[in-house]
């Protein structure tokens, strides 16, 4: 089953449920891939499934960067509602590694690439981000890269 195919069923569900504040977050994502399906990537009018999860981790970015300016200037109520939303879309993530698994991933990749100074960071981030595409965000990946080559 598709992502479309998921969201959709699960917008039925949360209007059955009369759950507003799950059925706003669907309808986020639900916009979200119509709007991608139209532009230029789609020439087939499928998604390729890499770039829903970069829609999705988009999304859940977009939400708790949201909540953090909230909490910083004490709207709790809203920094919640945006928490929530990050939380039913990161639902449809694949589950994100452990510090553990991606620090170890991180190192197997460093030596693929070979990598050895700061210098080569760029080559270990470009190889990192699309092996560890929707198991890790980029920030916590160029973390553990800072961390190993610095």
């Amino acid at each position: 089953m598709s992502l479309a195919e998921k969201i959709n069923n699960d917008l039925k569900q949360a209007m059955l449920a009369k759950d507003k504040r799950k059925l706003e977050a669907l309808r986020a994502i639900k916009a979200a891939l119509l709007l991608a399906k139209t532009g230029k990537d789609t020439s087939s009018g499928e998604i390729p499934e890499t770039v829903e999860m970069q829609l999705l981790q988009r999304l859940v970015k977009q939400r708790k960067e949201s909540a953090e300016v909230y909490q910083s200037q004490n709207r709790n109520d809203l920094a919640d509602e945006e928490l929530y939303q990050a939380s039913i879309i990161e639902a449809y993530l694949p589950e994100q590694m452990s510090e553990e698994e991606l620090l170890a991933k991180v190192k197997e990749i460093i030596g693929q690439v070979g990598a050895t100074s700061m210098k080569d960071m760029g080559k270990v981030m470009g190889v990192a981000t699309k092996q560890l595409a929707g198991k890790a965000d980029n920030k916590s990946i160029s973390a553990i890269v800072r961390q190993l080559l610095g």
